[in-house]
């Protein structure tokens, strides 16, 4: 008998996601820690979806602001989530994921940061040398 292994959190998934909290879309996996973004040091975590309206793949990526840098100190390059985490659910394929929704649902009060929305705003001085 064998094992079939079935790689669901492929390097395409990555490849889509960016960080809600600094809208980069680099991420760097430390082996027995995690994965983290590597601008902001938010953590990530992929889990399977229990549900998967008929997509290839449908998976949860879970943010969590603990491990996050600088968060207090400048809100123009970072946003928190309202509870400190905040999950999406991704659905497709490699080359075609989309967002079918995220929790916390945004609002006016909050909204995830979009891919490369901060990308002009240059860091402060007193920002730079925390991180």
């Amino acid at each position: 008998m064998s094992l079939e292994v079935i790689d669901r959190h492929s390097e395409a998934l990555f490849e889509f996601l960016w960080c809600p909290v600094c809208g980069h879309e680099v991420f760097s996996h430390i082996p027995f820690e995690g994965v983290f973004c590597k601008n902001c040091n938010t953590q990530v975590e992929l889990q399977e979806s229990r549900e998967t309206r008929g997509y290839e793949e449908a998976v949860l990526a879970c943010f969590d602001t603990g491990s996050t840098w600088n968060l207090h100190v400048d809100e123009k390059l970072r946003r928190d989530f309202p509870d400190g985490s905040a999950r999406v659910k991704v659905f497709g394929a490699p080359g075609a994921y989309e967002i079918d929704w995220w929790s916390p649902k945004p609002d006016d009060d909050w909204s995830p940061v979009e891919c490369g929305e901060f990308d002009d705003i240059e860091a402060p001085s007193e920002v730079a040398h925390l991180a």
